[in-house]
C-alpha cells in the first residue's frame, strides 16, 4: 500500500499543497509502478489531472475508483467539483453524486475520512477539512497521519491562533514515528515562527529517514534564505539542480539571488530563462503557478530591458493559453508601466477590467495610467468611485498612493500629499509583517512601488544638499525609512540605490552618497543618472577637476549623458566654480533656451527641463554673469527669474539669490528689505530669517539683530526646530549660557530628543561646567537610551581624565545580549574603540584585548554589510584598517615588531592605499634593520605621493642608515626647499649633518627659514633647532639660551627641557667624571666643588621642578633626569638612591637603554666597575636605532673608556670605530683613538685622530687642543704644534702647562 511509504505520500501531498499538479501526477505514476492499481495513488493522479483543468479525463479516472472504500468520499467530492467546472453542467449527475456523498458519509471508515479531509484541505476548504479530520480522530485517536494532517491544516490557516496550535498536532503525529510529512510540517512551523536553527535541525533529520527527499532540500534552501545565508542558499540550489536539472524552486532562488544580491544581469537573465523553461516543461498546464513563480522576478528585475522582455513574453504566452485569467492581464499592465509604455499598460488594464468589471487592481491600474497620461479629471472620478467601493473592504496601499499622486499633480499642497504617501507606505509594510526573507517577501516588498513613493516624497524635499548646521528635512528621513528595507534586502537593485544616494546627497551626507553611487556604477556603469549625481557630489565637495572627469567618464560609458540638460548644467557650474566664467555663461545660455516641462502642460519630444531645474539654470547664469563683472546682465536675468517663479516653490531660491546679487553690489539695505517682505505665512519665511541673520552677523557685525532674527522665528514658528536654531545662534556668538536656557526649554518639551541632549552637553562643556554636562548626559541616557549619548559622555570623561567613570559607562553600554544587526554592532565597535582609548591612559594591559574584540566585531559588520548594505563597505573597511593600525601602534610601543608588522599588513588588506600604514611598515623595517624592505615601502610611498614629505624624510633616514649621507641630506633638502619652516625636518637634518660630519652646512638652512618669515625667530621649533646646533658646536651657554625659548612649547618643550638638564649637568659633554670618581666623599659635598658645577646642578633641579611631561615616556625621562641630578651631587647615598631608580626603570621598560646607561654611570661613580661593565656590555649588543643613538653612543664610549683603563685597546678600538661609523662628528671617539695611538707611541697616527677630535669639537676643547699640540711636538711637527697652542691660549690664556711644556719647546726646536 502506498500509505506505508511515508516519503512517497509526503511527496505527493507536498506537491499537491504547493500546487505543482504535473509533479503530483508524475509522483503518483512512479508510485503506481511500485504499488500497482493503488486507489490512493490513482486518486491523486486524477486529482492532478483535474487541477490542470482536464475535466473529462479526471471524471473518467475518478469514476473508476469512486466505489473503493478508502477513497470513496474524496473521489465523490472531487467528482462533484469536476462536474461543477464542466462547460455544460449535468445537474442530474451532480444531484446523484451529492446524494451518494451523504450515504457514503454515514458508512465511511477512518481512512476515507482522512483522505476526504486531505482533499478538502488541498481545495482550500480548511473548516470543512477540520470537521472530517476531527471526526476521524474521534473514531481513532491513535491515527498518526490524522494528527499530522490536522497540524498542516492549522499551519496553513490564516488565523494566527490556529497556526500556534498546529505544533501540538504535528508533535503528536510524529511521536514515536518518522513521518516525513510531519517533519516537513514541524520545520515549516519553525520557519513561520522564525526559529530557523530549530527548523534546520528538523529538516536535517529527513534524509536520515527517507534518503534523498527533494522537497526537504527545497525547504532547507528556503530556510537558509530566511536566515539570509545567501552563500549556502545558492550552494543548496545548485545541489538540487544536480538531482533535478529542471527544478523550478532552485532556478527561482538563483534568479532571485542574482537580481537581489549578485547584480550580474547576464547571469540573472540566464536564470530567468531557465526558470521559464522549467515552468513550461515541468508544469505545462499550470498558469496560476507560472504567474506565482514569475511574480518575484517582475518585482526584482527593475527596469532591466532584457529581463522585462523575457518576462513579458512569458506572461503573454500564459494569457494566450488562458485568456480569461484576469490577474495575468493586470500583471502585464504593471510590467508595461515599468517600461514607461503607458498606452500598452492602459490596454492591458482595460482588458482585465473587461474580464472582471469590479476588479480593484484592474481599476487602480487604469487610474494610474490616466494620471500618467495627464487625464486627471477622469482619474479623479474613477478614484472617488473606487474609494467608495473600498470602504467596505479596507484601505489599499495602491489606492492611497494614487490619491497622493493625483493630489501632487493637482498641486494640492505638501501636507496632504505627504500624509497620503506616509499612509500608503505604512499599509504596504503592514502586509509584510512576520514574513521570512524569501520569494513571497520580495514579492510583497515590491521595491519599485516603494521607489515610486520615495520619488513623490523627493518632489517636496529640498533641491540642494543640506548645509552644515542645517536640520535634515523630515521628509528625507521618511524616504530613508522607506528605502532602508529595500536596500538591505536587495542591494543589487540600482534604482532604489540611486534614490537612496539622492537622499544622502540632499541630507548633506556626501561620502555616504558617493559610496552608494559607487555601488550603483559597479552594477551598471552606463547609468546616466548615477554619473550625473556623482559629478554633483564632487561639485558640492569643491572637487571641480573630479567633477569634470566624472562627467567625461559618464559620456565614455553612455553617449546619451550629453543629451541631458543636467549634464550641461553641472558642467557649467564646475566651470563657474573654477573661475572659467565666459565658458560657463556660454553653456548656461545654451540650456536656458530649453522648454520647461510643466506637469499639466504638453510634453516635448526633445530635451526639456523641470521648473526647479530651470530656476537653478537661471540663478547659476545670474551668478556667472555677476562673477564675470556683467552686473547689468545678471540683474536682468534675475528679474526674469523673479517674474517667472513668483508664487511657485522655487520663489525662495530666487529671492535668496537676488539677495546675494544685491549684497555683491554692496546694497545691504536692499537685500534686507527683500527679506523683510517675506511674511511668516509664506513657506520660505524660515530660510529668509536665517539669511537675514547671516547678513546681520557677517556684514553688519550686529549680534543683537542677528539673535533678534532667530527670536522672531521662534515667536512666529514655535517648535523644537526653531528653538534649536536660536540655541545654535547663541553658541555661534559664544554665549553658551543663553544657549543653555533655550536648549533646556526645548528639552522639557521634547525629553526624548537625543540631539538636544547632545547640544546641551556641548554647551555645558563650552561653559566649563563639566560636572553638569556629565549629570545631564547620564540623566538623558537613562530617559532616551540613545547609544551615541553614551559615547559622548565617555569622550567627555576621557577628556577630564576620569578614566574609571569612562570605563564604567562604556562597559555598561556593552553589557547586553549578542547583537546581529549592523547598527548595533557598529555602535559596539565605537564603544570598544573608546574603551581602548581609555585603557591606554588607565589600564594599558587591557588595550590589546579590547582592540582585538573591536576588530572581530568589525569583521562581522563587514560580512553582514557585504550581504545587506554593500554601499557601506568602503567606510567600514576604513574603520577596520583604523583598528588594525591601532593594534599596530600598540605592538610598536611595546616593541613587538613582528606583531606590529602583521597588524599593519592587515590594515593594508582593508585599505591598500593608506600611506600612513605604508609609512609605519617602513619605520618598523628600519627599526628592525631590514633596510631593503624599508626602502621598498618608502618607494611605494613616494610613487603614490611624489611630493610626500613623510616619504622623503623616511627615505632620508634610510639613506643615513645605509651611510649614504649625500642622498639623505638631498632628501631633507628637497623638503626644506618647499617648506623651510618645517622644523621637525630641520631638526632631523641637523642631527644628520652632525652625524655625517657636515654640521658646517647647517647655517644655510637656518638662513632659508629666516627668509620665509620675519617671525621665525620667535618660533619654538626654530629656537629648539638652533639650541641643538649650538650644543653640537660646543656652545653650551648659547644652546641653553635658545632651548629655554622652546621650553614652554607643547611640542618642543619636553625635549628642550631634557637637553637643558643634560647640558647643565655636563656642559663639557664628558663621558665620565673621573675627578668625581676619584674624590667621592660620602654624605657631603666635595669641599672643592667648583661654583659653576653647583650652579648648573641648581639650574637643572629648578628646570625639573617646572617640568610636567604629558606622556608616559616623559614621566620616565623625568625620573631618569632626577636620578642624574642625584649622580651630579657625588654623594654616595644619593648616588645609591639614583641607582635604585634606574634599576626600577630598567625593569619596567622593554628596552630601557637610557636606564641601563645611567646604571652603568652610577656604578662607575660607586667604583663598582665590573657591574658597570656588565650593563655596558648589554648595551653593546643592542641594535642601533636613531631614537636611541645618543644613549648607545655614550655607552660605547664609556665601555671603551673602561677598556682603555684596563689596557684592552683592541676591544676599545672596535667600539670607537662603531661610534664613528654612526657619528662622524663624535669628537670623544676620535680623542680616545688618539689616546690609544699615543699609548702605542704612534704619534703621527695619534695626531691624525686628535686633529679630527679638535675639528669636531669646533676648536672649543682646550684639553683636545693640548693633546693635539703635544703629539705634533712628539711627531716633530713644530709649526702645527705652535699654531694649535696659539689657538688654545687665545681662548684660554691661563690654560695650564701648554705654554711651558709645548709652545716654548716647539719654538725652541725651530731655532737654529
Amino acid at each position: 500500500m502506498s500509505s506505508n511509504d511515508s516519503s512517497l505520500m509526503a511527496g505527493v501531498i507536498y506537491y499537491s499543497q504547493e500546487k505543482y499538479f504535473r509533479h503530483v501526477q508524475q509522483a503518483a505514476a512512479i508510485g503506481l509502478e511500485k504499488f500497482n492499481n493503488d486507489p490512493v495513488l490513482q486518486f491523486f493522479k486524477a486529482y492532478g489531472v483535474f487541477r490542470e483543468e482536464s475535466i473529462q479525463e479526471a471524471i473518467s479516472s475518478l469514476e473508476s475508483i469512486q466505489n473503493h472504500p478508502d477513497v470513496s468520499l474524496c473521489s465523490i467530492m472531487a467528482l462533484i467539483c469536476a462536474h461543477k467546472r464542466c462547460e455544460t453542467i449535468d445537474l442530474e449527475e451532480l444531484q446523484e453524486l451529492e446524494g451518494k456523498l451523504k450515504e457514503t458519509r454515514k458508512t465511511t471508515n477512518v481512512t476515507a475520512l482522512y483522505y476526504a479531509g486531505l482533499f478538502l484541505w488541498l481545495m482550500g476548504r480548511h473548516d470543512k477539512a477540520k470537521d472530517y479530520i476531527d471526526r476521524m480522530l474521534r473514531f481513532n485517536d491513535s491515527f498518526r497521519e490524522g494528527y499530522v494532517l490536522r497540524g498542516w491544516v492549522d499551519l496553513t490557516s490564516d488565523k494566527p491562533h490556529a497556526v500556534k496550535k498546529s505544533i501540538k498536532y504535528l508533535e503528536q503525529g510524529i511521536q514515536d514515528t518518522n513521518d516525513v510529512l510531519g517533519l516537513m510540517g514541524k520545520a515549516t512551523y519553525y520557519l513561520l515562527q522564525q526559529n530557523y536553527s530549530g527548523a534546520l535541525e528538523v529538516v536535517n533529520q529527513i534524509p536520515v529517514v527517507s534518503g534523498s527527499f527533494l522537497p526537504a532540500l527545497v525547504l532547507k534552501m528556503r530556510l537558509l534564505l530566511a536566515r539570509q545565508d545567501w552563500e549556502q542558499t545558492v550552494e543548496t540550489a545548485h545541489g538540487i539542480l544536480e538531482k533535478d536539472e529542471r527544478n523550478i524552486d532552485a532556478w527561482q532562488v538563483l534568479a532571485v539571488h542574482e537580481l537581489a544580491r549578485g547584480g550580474n544581469m547576464t547571469a540573472a537573465a540566464d536564470n530567468v530563462r531557465n526558470l521559464i523553461k522549467a515552468l513550461e516543461t515541468r508544469e505545462p498546464q499550470n498558469p496560476s503557478l507560472h504567474l506565482k513563480k514569475i511574480l518575484v522576478v517582475t518585482r526584482l528585475c527593475g527596469r532591466h530591458h532584457v529581463i522585462l522582455q523575457l518576462v513579458c513574453s512569458f506572461i503573454q504566452r500564459i494569457f494566450m493559453t488562458t485568456p480569461s485569467y484576469v490577474h495575468v492581464a493586470i500583471e502585464l499592465g504593471y510590467l508595461y508601466i515599468l517600461q514607461n509604455q503607458v498606452k500598452e499598460a492602459s490596454t492591458w488594464y482595460s482588458e482585465a477590467a473587461k474580464l472582471d468589471e469590479i476588479n480593484v487592481a484592474a481599476l487602480t491600474g487604469i487610474i494610474w495610467c490616466q494620471i500618467l497620461e495627464g487625464s486627471l479629471e477622469e482619474a479623479g472620478q474613477l478614484l472617488e468611485f473606487l474609494k467608495a467601493v473600498q470602504q467596505s473592504r479596507g484601505k489599499s496601499e495602491m489606492l492611497v498612493f494614487l490619491q497622493a499622486l493625483l493630489a501632487s499633480k493637482e498641486h494640492r499642497g505638501e501636507q496632504e500629499v505627504t500624509a497620503l504617501l506616509r499612509e500608503a507606505a505604512e499599509l504596504h509594510f503592514s502586509c509584510m509583517q512576520g514574513l521570512p526573507l524569501g520569494s513571497e517577501y520580495f514579492e510583497k516588498l515590491d521595491p519599485l512601488f516603494l521607489v515610486c513613493i520615495a520619488r513623490e516624497y523627493l518632489f517636496f524635499c529640498p533641491k540642494q544638499p543640506r548645509s552644515p548646521g542645517q536640520v535634515v528635512s523630515p521628509l528625507l528621513k521618511q524616504v530613508t525609512v522607506i528605502l532602508n528595507p529595500v536596500v538591505k534586502a536587495a542591494p543589487a537593485l540600482t534604482e532604489p540605490l540611486y534614490v537612496m544616494a539622492q537622499v544622502k546627497y540632499l541630507s548633506g551626507e556626501l561620502e555616504n552618497a558617493q559610496s552608494i553611487l559607487q555601488r550603483c556604477l559597479e552594477l551598471d556603469p552606463t547609468s546616466v543618472d548615477a554619473h550625473l549625481l556623482m559629478s554633483q557630489i564632487y561639485l558640492a565637495q569643491g572637487q571641480f577637476a573630479m567633477c569634470s572627469h566624472c562627467l567625461e567618464l559618464g559620456v565614455s560609458h553612455n553617449f546619451q549623458v550629453r543629451d541631458q540638460p543636467l549634464y550641461h548644467f553641472i558642467k557649467a557650474r564646475a566651470l563657474n566654480k573654477s573661475g572659467d566664467y565666459p565658458e560657463a555663461i556660454k553653456t548656461l545660455k545654451m540650456i536656458v533656451k530649453l522648454p520647461t516641462l510643466k506637469m499639466e502642460g504638453k510634453k516635448f519630444r526633445g530635451p526639456s527641463v523641470q521648473p526647479s531645474e530651470r530656476a537653478s539654470i537661471l540663478l547659476e547664469l545670474a551668478d556667472a554673469l555677476r562673477m564675470n563683472g556683467q552686473l547689468h546682465e545678471a540683474t536682468k536675468v534675475m528679474q526674469d527669474a523673479i517674474n517667472e517663479f513668483s508664487g511657485t516653490p522655487e520663489e525662495i531660491r530666487v529671492t535668496i539669490a537676488n539677495v546675494d546679487l544685491a549684497l555683491s553690489k554692496g546694497n545691504v539695505d536692499m537685500a534686507l528689505n527683500m527679506l523683510r517682505n517675506i511674511t511668516p505665512k509664506q513657506p520660505c519665511y524660515r530660510e529668509a530669517k536665517e539669511k537675514m541673520a547671516s547678513i546681520y552677523l557677517q556684514t553688519r557685525k550686529d549680534i543683537g539683530l542677528y539673535i533678534g532674527c532667530y527670536q522672531e522665528l521662534c515667536e512666529h514658528l514655535p517648535g523644537p526646530g526653531t528653538s534649536l536654531l536660536l540655541g545654535d545662534a547663541f553658541m555661534n556668538i559664544e554665549e553658551p549660557e543663553k544657549a543653555l536656557e533655550v536648549y533646556d526649554e526645548a528639552y522639557r518639551k521634547n525629553p526624548h530628543d537625543a540631539s538636544l541632549v547632545s547640544r546641551i552637553g556641548q554647551a555645558y562643556v563650552k561653559t566649563h561646567q563639566y560636572n553638569k554636562a556629565i549629570n545631564y548626559y547620564e540623566a538623558a541616557q537613562k530617559i532616551s537610551g540613545q547609544d551615541f549619548l553614551c559615547c559622548e559622555l565617555a569622550e567627555l570623561l576621557l577628556r577630564l581624565k576620569k578614566f574609571n567613570k569612562a570605563e564604567k559607562v562604556l562597559k555598561q553600554a556593552l553589557e547586553h545580549d549578542l547583537v546581529t544587526d549592523i547598527p548595533s554592532m557598529m555602535n559596539d565597535v565605537k564603544c570598544l574603540l573608546l574603551l581602548a582609548k581609555v585603557y591606554k591612559s588607565h589600564k594599558k594591559e587591557d588595550v590589546l584585548e579590547t582592540l582585538n574584540k573591536a576588530l572581530n566585531l568589525q569583521s562581522r559588520v563587514l560580512k553582514r554589510a557585504l550581504l545587506e548594505q554593500p554601499e557601506m563597505i568602503p567606510s567600514q573597511k576604513q574603520l577596520a584598517a583604523f583598528i588594525c593600525t591601532q593594534l599596530g601602534e600598540h605592538y610598536q610601543e611595546e616593541k613587538e615588531y613582528a606583531m606590529a608588522t602583521r597588524s599593519y599588513q592587515d590594515a593594508l588588506s582593508y585599505s591598500p592605499t593608506d600611506n600612513k600604514v605604508v609609512q609605519a611598515l617602513a619605520q618598523i623595517a628600519l627599526l628592525q634593520g631590514h633596510l631593503d624592505l624599508s626602502e621598498q615601502h618608502c618607494a611605494i610611498l613616494l610613487q603614490t605621493e611624489k611630493d610626500s614629505e613623510t616619504g622623503s624624510v623616511m627615505m632620508a633616514d634610510l639613506m643615513f642608515r645605509k651611510q649614504n649621507y649625500e642622498a639623505a641630506i638631498n632628501f631633507y633638502h628637497q623638503v626644506l626647499k618647499k617648506a623651510p619652516d618645517n622644523f621637525p625636518v630641520l631638526n632631523k637634518l641637523i642631527d644628520l649633518l652632525w652625524r655625517s660630519g657636515k654640521l658646517e652646512d647647517a647655517p644655510a638652512f637656518f638662513e632659508l627659514a629666516k627668509k620665509k618669515s620675519s617671525r621665525v625667530l620667535l618660533e619654538p621649533g626654530f629656537n629648539y633647532c638652533t639650541g641643538i646646533y649650538r650644543w653640537h658646536i660646543g656652545q653650551p651657554n648659547e644652546a641653553l639660551k635658545f632651548l629655554n625659548k622652546a621650553r614652554k612649547d607643547r611640542i618642543w618643550g619636553q625635549s628642550a627641557t631634557c637637553y637643558m638638564v643634560q647640558i647643565c649637568l655636563n656642559p663639557d659633554n664628558e663621558i665620565v667624571d673621573r675627578e668625581a670618581s676619584d674624590n667621592l666623599v660620602a654624605e657631603r659635598n666635595s669641599p672643592d666643588r667648583q661654583e659653576p658645577e653647583q650652579q648648573g646642578l641648581r639650574t637643572a633641579e629648578k628646570l625639573l621642578r617646572d617640568f610636567y611631561p604629558h606622556t608616559a615616556w616623559g614621566q620616565t625621562q623625568l625620573r631618569l633626569l632626577q636620578g642624574l641630578c642625584l649622580l651630579a651631587t657625588c654623594e654616595k647615598a644619593k648616588v645609591e638612591a639614583a641607582l635604585g631608580t634606574f634599576i626600577e626603570v630598567a625593569q619596567a621598560e622593554v628596552r630601557g637603554l637610557a636606564a641601563l646607561l645611567a646604571m652603568a654611570q652610577a656604578y662607575m661613580l660607586l667604583k663598582q666597575v665590573p657591574k658597570a661593565r656588565t650593563q655596558l656590555k648589554r648595551l653593546a649588543k643592542a641594535p642601533w636605532t636613531p631614537a636611541e643613538a645618543e644613549d648607545l653612543e655614550k655607552s660605547w664610549l664609556l665601555l671603551a673608556h673602561t677598556y682603555c683603563q684596563g689596557g684592552k685597546f683592541d676591544l676599545a678600538s672596535e667600539l670607537l670605530r662603531r661610534c664613528v661609523q654612526y657619528n662622524k662628528s663624535c669628537c670623544k671617539a676620535y680623542e680616545y683613538m688618539g689616546f690609544i695611538m699615543e699609548k702605542e707611541q704612534a704619534y703621527n697616527d695619534a695626531a691624525t685622530h686628535y686633529e679630527l677630535a679638535w675639528k669636531y669639537s669646533h676648536y672649543a676643547s682646550p684639553a683636545i687642543g693640548f693633546k693635539l699640540a703635544f703629539n705634533y711636538l712628539k711627531g716633530k711637527r713644530f709649526v702645527e704644534a705652535i699654531e694649535v697652542c696659539h689657538n688654545v691660549l687665545k681662548e684660554h690664556p691661563n690654560y695650564p702647562k701648554i705654554r711651558e711644556e709645548i709652545l716654548e719647546k716647539a719654538q725652541g726646536s725651530l731655532r737654529p
